[in-house]
């Protein structure tokens, strides 16, 4: 397997193209939730995906997006979270997470990272530091909360 940061510029057709068919097979099909995917945030984002080498050509086993500040909320934002089905299980979505947050923090140091959670997986991002930040709210007929993970505590400079 392989992980990659693309902007969306920098993602080929193929990619694109595995990437919002593996969106629509993991949020509309399995989920059975028919919402607009092409909400015109993909163009204001990083995209982390990890790609299966051992098909021609890769295959997605997990993806998220991070949305750029000020594009979804004021600050950057994890979204379109997935692993897909034979990737379940396998720690690939915490390291997922665990890849974001990083890279969110390398690209925009001291800031808070939101997220819409779907309800349940709240203690999921729990690990990672994410803290409820609203009441429950319906979302395409899912419940979610938003979450928020502060910024990172920055040490007092030594004098």
């Amino acid at each position: 397997m392989r992980w990659q940061w693309s902007t969306f510029d920098s993602l080929s057709t193929p990619q694109l193209y595995e990437i919002l068919r593996v969106r629509q097979e993991v949020f509309t099909v399995e989920q059975l939730c028919p919402y607009q995917d092409a909400d015109g945030k993909d163009q204001y984002s990083w995209h982390l995906g990890c790609w299966g080498d051992r098909q021609e050509p890769p295959h997605l086993m997990a993806y998220l997006r991070v949305v750029f500040p000020g594009h979804k909320y004021r600050e950057p934002s994890l979204g379109r979270v997935l692993t897909t089905a034979p990737s379940r299980g396998t720690g690939l979505g915490k390291e997922l997470i665990r890849r974001a947050v990083d890279h969110t923090l390398s690209e925009y140091p001291n800031t808070a990272i939101r997220i819409s959670a779907q309800e349940h997986l709240g203690d999921f991002y729990r690990e990672f530091g994410f803290q409820r930040a609203s009441a429950p709210y319906d979302e395409d007929g899912i419940p979610h909360i938003e979450m928020l993970r502060p910024p990172p505590k920055v040490a007092p400079a030594n004098d």
